[in-house]
């Protein structure tokens, strides 16, 4: 198997470290097994969320959301939400649907990772 990176962008990075320590390592810990499940691109272990060709996927550690992309060295983890900020954030929006369903077509949510990647440019 050849080298496989976690690459967590300025904004992830920021969120996980403002969480305490046994939270942190809980969630870093969550990604022991994760290369081989993303990997497998039928794996069922994840949502999905899609848009403009573009394809994030979600998996769930506790109460919080950590969403990434295939990166061609691994992953790019682009977030790491609060489950209840999402919550909050379909309830504000008023969408009645499954939650990878509603932020899929959400554009305040692609807006939401986007300035994750204009963040890093800066």
């Amino acid at each position: 198997m050849h080298p496989f990176q976690i690459i967590f962008n300025p904004t992830s990075a920021a969120e996980l470290a403002r969480m305490p320590k046994e939270l942190q390592l809980q969630i870093l810990g969550e990604f022991r097994g994760l290369p081989q499940q993303v990997l497998l691109d039928d794996s069922d272990a994840f949502g999905k969320l899609e848009r403009t060709g573009r394809t994030l996927h979600r998996f769930r550690v506790g109460d919080y959301r950590v969403y990434f992309e295939k990166h061609e060295l691994g992953l790019v983890v682009h977030r790491i939400l609060n489950r209840h900020t999402l919550k909050d954030f379909m309830f504000r929006s008023g969408l009645k649907m499954e939650e990878d369903e509603a932020l899929q077509q959400n554009p305040k949510f692609w807006e939401l990772i986007e300035t994750a990647k204009t963040a890093a440019k800066s």
